[in-house]
């Protein structure tokens, strides 16, 4: 069954253990939100175990592969008979939650590997909106997410996802509980949005944005000449941090160059 619909261009690798699928669902808090948002649901293993939650009041699950709608809706029948759709055969990467008037909602999946960061860019896009996040990614992505100042791994998405969000890793999970087998090993980790942090406006979201991903684009160059492209800024060289590289600048450290740099716009 599982092979039958597996597609490798997608990184579909899909999990049949339902001991670890209760395991990532009871990761979910389910706490200030009301709605949880399943990104590639596949056969529903996940799902079953959402659907138990008694706190939950708004499911919507978004899956590329149109033959898995149909399974989805012949296992979960009482999902046609909802007034509002609640499959959406979409790519989650053009899925814009404004559409369905979604404004807080949890993420929860086991990812496609083979768009694993393009998957955590699309929510950082959508921060303000998701408190929690839930996913099974490549073991190495999830090591390089919690990577710090001076690692090798450390880079742009390290320093964006924990901007915003407080990251832990959950557990490792063996390759022969997905159908196919991956050659590579999986974790589980959560994303909890920050209680304490900076208010980002759209322009310094942009911003901070810009910063981070321009100083790791020439990562082995000082800041004074990685960002020269903020040089028409006053007194740019009296910015801290500009004799350092990108890799020894901390998370805190991104967030007040972006603050310097935005006074000085």
């Amino acid at each position: 069954m599982y092979k039958s619909v597996s597609k490798k261009k997608l990184g579909q690798y899909f999990l049949k253990d339902e001991n670890i699928a209760r395991k990532i669902v009871g990761n979910l808090s389910f706490k200030n939100y009301n709605t949880v948002v399943e990104i590639g649901p596949g056969f529903g293993i996940l799902t079953k175990y959402i659907l138990k939650n008694t706190l939950l009041t708004k499911l919507f699950l978004i899956e590329i592969d149109k033959k898995l709608v149909k399974y989805l809706y012949n296992i979960f029948p009482f999902f046609k008979e909802r007034k509002k759709k609640i499959i959406i055969n979409k790519n989650f990467l053009k899925w814009n939650p404004k559409n369905f008037n979604l404004k807080n909602f949890a993420v929860i999946g086991n990812f496609p590997y083979n768009i694993s960061s393009e998957i955590l860019f699309h929510i950082l896009k959508y921060y303000n909106y998701i408190p929690e996040c839930i996913g099974m990614f490549q073991k190495e992505l999830v090591k390089k997410i919690l990577s710090h100042k001076g690692d090798k791994m450390y880079g742009i998405l390290p320093v964006l996802i924990k901007t915003f969000y407080d990251v832990k890793y959950l557990f490792t999970v063996k390759k022969n509980v997905f159908s196919p087998m991956p050659n590579v090993k999986s974790a589980v980790f959560s994303l909890k949005r920050k209680k304490t942090n900076i208010i980002f406006s759209t322009l310094r979201k942009e911003l901070h944005f810009k910063c981070v991903k321009t100083a790791f684009n020439q990562r082995r160059k000082k800041l004074k000449n990685s960002l020269n492209t903020f040089s028409y800024i006053l007194d740019f060289n009296k910015i801290p941090f500009l004799n350092k590289r990108a890799e020894e600048l901390s998370v805190k450290d991104f967030i007040e160059l972006t603050k310097e740099i935005e006074i000085r716009t």
